[in-house]
């Protein structure tokens, strides 16, 4: 898995969440396409983000952008900067500057599905393993008696 983070991102996590969730599962050619032609302040960042997992990519494991999606992303609260406002007759506001923390983690295509029939092939042997070790028992009981 391939994995990029921004911290400290001066935006809200709410307004963030909303582009993020466009992107999140696709192909990651088509994710900057769309990330390209939305009108969000969020979007340029998530796209800048995208491309630096994509060279990480590239550069550690030499894996192709055509092979990549987008198998999660996460928008997460960071820490959060408050401010006060002041107001008339001498009375201050308080209000909260938001920042947040963005995850992302590429795989490749053909990979999850690899690794899934294998999980299945083996959870298959060992149920068969353990039918004919039960078959085996009930054989011997029955020539015991």
């Amino acid at each position: 898995m391939i994995k990029a983070e921004l911290k400290n991102y001066r935006q809200s996590p709410r307004k963030v969440r909303l582009v993020a969730d466009l992107i999140r599962g696709k192909q990651v050619e088509r994710a900057l396409v769309e990330l390209s032609h939305l009108d969000k302040k969020a979007s340029l960042v998530l796209k800048k983000l995208v491309d630096s997992a994509v060279a990480n990519a590239k550069h550690n494991f030499n894996i192709e952008k055509d092979n990549l999606f987008i198998k999660e992303i996460r928008v997460d609260e960071g820490t959060t900067m408050k401010r006060w406002m002041p107001g008339a007759r001498g009375r201050a506001f308080p209000f909260k500057r938001r920042t947040c923390r963005v995850f992302v983690a590429l795989d490749e295509k053909g990979k999850v599905a690899v690794e899934k029939t294998e999980k299945t092939e083996k959870k298959t042997v060992k149920k068969v393993v353990a039918e004919k070790t039960t078959a085996k028992k009930a054989v011997k009981k029955t020539v015991k008696k």
